[in-house]
């Protein structure tokens, strides 16, 4: 029996009580409403000010928290739907894995820009503005999804070439292994991941050390600089488990069966939820131009009757 045949029959026997399937699903809904909700006044915040739309770094994070969203908003339905619909065509679950996995792959990749981006800044600031344009800020938010989808979209080309046609009729549960079952996927995931992992944390590494060597003797904006970096890498680990979270599943399967749904729960808490709440503390409220924005724009609306 291959693992997602293995996943399917586990979640099948055991299924969560209705009080504890409505205490998750309430759980993860209020989450993603929260960030999605903080997310929006960032959003706000960036597109009432020319200061931060004519600014790449505020590009990039604004890009970073639009791709959260839609993350979000992806995963969060996709669990209710676990619980509520239970099974889905495989052509409407296809749409919903295939933008789940470029926003997710996007993440790490807007990360590391951000990191270049931060690092030109303090590193080679005289030539900053030179280098870091608007216009090849957009090109370089062009190519993050560029490469996300060279990433993704195979895993629907080789299903369609292996796969009959009856199987995109069919109902399945939505997981992308049981809409994308064929091994050659499973392999090139895991090469597409390791490559993604090297580059991603060579780039992190590479730009928080430079900046450490420039903080020692340059000012307090390269210091902050490096522990912006350190929240980046913190992030972009908390991202990354989604690389090494398939494998660490399965072997929780073997290991605690009856607990599996509950395992899912915390997955999808710790992989999903918490690196998309970071990007609003490194921005929202470490950021000091984007805080006095931000306060202003909440002091507004609390204070409209």
């Amino acid at each position: 029996m291959n693992s997602s045949s293995t996943n399917m029959t586990v979640v099948i026997e055991y299924r969560d009580s209705f009080t504890k399937a409505v205490a998750k699903n309430v759980i993860v809904v209020v989450l993603g409403i929260s960030i999605n909700y903080i997310n929006a006044g960032l959003i706000h915040t960036f597109c009432k000010h020319q200061i931060f739309y004519t600014n790449p770094r505020y590009i990039l994070f604004i890009h970073l928290v639009i791709n959260d969203m839609i993350q979000m908003t992806l995963t969060v339905t996709l669990f209710v739907i676990s619980y509520t619909i239970y099974k889905l065509s495989v052509s409407i679950c296809c749409t919903f894995i295939l933008m789940t996995l470029l926003t997710t792959e996007n993440t790490p990749l807007n990360l590391a820009c951000m990191a270049v981006e931060c690092y030109i800044a303090i590193c080679l600031p005289l030539r900053h503005m030179q280098i870091c344009t608007i216009r090849r800020t957009l090109v370089l938010i062009g190519s993050i999804w560029a490469t996300s989808m060279l990433s993704a979209l195979p895993d629907l080309f080789i299903t369609l070439a292996t796969e009959p046609l009856d199987f995109f009729h069919s109902r399945v549960f939505c997981l992308r292994q049981t809409v994308f079952p064929s091994p050659l996927i499973t392999k090139k995931r895991d090469i597409t991941y390791m490559v993604f992992l090297v580059l991603v944390w060579l780039i992190i590494f590479y730009t928080y050390f430079r900046i450490l060597f420039t903080a020692k003797r340059a000012s307090k904006n390269a210091k902050k600089a490096r522990n912006t970096i350190l929240l980046h890498g913190f992030q972009l680990l908390l991202c990354m488990t989604t690389y090494v979270a398939p494998g660490l599943l399965n072997v929780l399967l073997q290991w605690f069966p009856q607990n599996y749904t509950d395992l899912l729960l915390a997955y999808y808490i710790i992989v999903q939820v918490l690196p998309r709440s970071i990007s609003p503390i490194i921005y929202g409220i470490r950021d000091n131009t984007f805080r006095r924005y931000l306060k202003r724009y909440l002091l507004c609306k609390f204070s409209t009757p």
